[in-house]
């Protein structure tokens, strides 16, 4: 593997509150010199979570994507806060939104989305052995949530609201996940 390019500089070129777009001057072990512009996450993270009522039912928010400015179907999700983990922010935001906690919760993977431009991790989490236990979140509004059958697999991805890649990819390392267990 090649050894990544030297940062030689860094600068803010806009921050948001949500967003921190940076430029970075790199020099790459070949001698040559770019200019690079990416938007910067959080060390921690975020956190994604599959939630199991039980062997075959998912559960699943609808709530408002400024991005796309509609509803989407999606599972819950959320920044990790500093000192959190993935699984203790997993089940933070599970109660939240759903008004679940989760007994056993397992680390599926963590990915990135377009490492190319943006420093941004999210760690999808299978949460099980649930039980009521509600926290208030920070949502501007009540959180829909969508009981979905497992089975229905091919049903959920073919919903014209359930677009999500973080949440589609989930869904496949989910059913793998469980299907080894049965």
């Amino acid at each position: 593997m090649p050894k990544p390019p030297r940062i030689s500089d860094r600068r803010t070129l806009n921050e948001t509150g949500i967003f921190h777009i940076e430029e970075i001057d790199l020099e790459f072990a070949n001698g040559q010199r770019r200019t690079y512009q990416r938007v910067v996450g959080s060390d921690e993270g975020a956190v994604l979570v599959v939630p199991m009522l039980d062997a075959d039912t998912l559960l699943l928010i609808r709530e408002y994507a400024a991005g796309v400015n509609r509803y989407e179907l999606a599972f819950p999700k959320g920044h990790i806060e500093p000192g959190e983990d993935p699984l203790s922010a997993g089940n933070r935001e599970l109660r939240e939104e759903t008004g679940y906690a989760a007994r056993q919760l397992e680390l599926l993977s963590s990915v990135s989305v377009a490492p190319g431009y943006i420093y941004h991790s999210t760690h999808i989490v299978l949460a099980r052995e649930l039980y009521p236990q509600p926290l208030p979140g920070d949502e501007p509004e009540p959180i829909e949530v969508v009981e979905w059958r497992l089975a229905a697999f091919d049903e959920l991805l073919a919903q014209e609201d359930f677009t999500e890649a973080r949440s589609q990819l989930a869904l496949y390392l989910a059913r793998d996940r469980l299907q080894r267990d049965r």
